[in-house]
């Protein structure tokens, strides 16, 4: 995506957005994204008063921007059209998983990354990987059916294994990334098992 056209804000929010993803945020200085973003300390520091601002609006918009994807991806593989099958539903999540990994670009979670790299010390920052972290298993429960027992809960446990499965896979190449999706596969799959769920359970 040629970014040159667009107006400063945005050309430095977008480029500091694949700087602090790919490189990490503390390893990712001010002089940098200005350079990279070709704009002026003048014009950087009028829409950016520190370099926290800066993260905290990479922040909200990296989860605008992974939210609509992880919501898109679920639904090309028919997250609306399984019926009430709460096992096919939840194995969705592996696929979309397994998309993810293979991206060049994959380089975990932006949210893990930055509680371990910044933690309190940015104000707003760990509020905000909490909020991400609510929204995606709203969305998980949401692929659930309505009806079905501890629907939060199982949602929640999902949750936490699709993290596992992203930290596992940022851990090493192509093969450590199958690997993450056939455990998170594994354990979806006994998730669903665990909580009594029949493949269609009845209304």
């Amino acid at each position: 995506m040629d970014i040159s056209a667009l107006p400063a804000r945005e050309r430095i929010l977008l480029t500091s957005h694949d700087l602090f993803y790919a490189d990490g945020i503390r390893a990712t200085g001010i002089d940098r994204v200005i350079a990279a973003s070709g704009v002026t300390k003048v014009t950087f520091y009028r829409h950016f008063p520190s370099k926290d601002d800066l993260v905290r609006e990479f922040l909200d918009h990296r989860h605008t921007r992974w939210m609509a994807w992880f919501v898109d991806a679920l639904g090309r593989r028919g997250a609306h059209e399984r019926g009430d099958d709460a096992n096919a539903l939840l194995l969705l999540l592996a696929d979309v998983m397994a998309e993810w990994f293979a991206d060049p670009v994959f380089r975990g979670c932006a949210f893990i990354n930055s509680t371990a790299e910044v933690g309190g010390s940015v104000e707003g920052a760990l509020q905000r990987a909490r909020e991400h972290k609510r929204e995606m298993v709203e969305v998980i429960a949401g692929l659930l059916p309505a009806q079905l027992p501890a629907r939060m809960a199982l949602a929640q446990a999902a949750g936490l294994g699709v993290d596992g499965a992203i930290i596992k896979a940022q851990m090493g190449d192509a093969a450590v990334a199958r690997e993450a999706v056939d455990d998170l596969r594994r354990l979806l799959e006994a998730l669903v098992a665990s909580a009594g769920v029949t493949s269609r359970p009845s209304t």
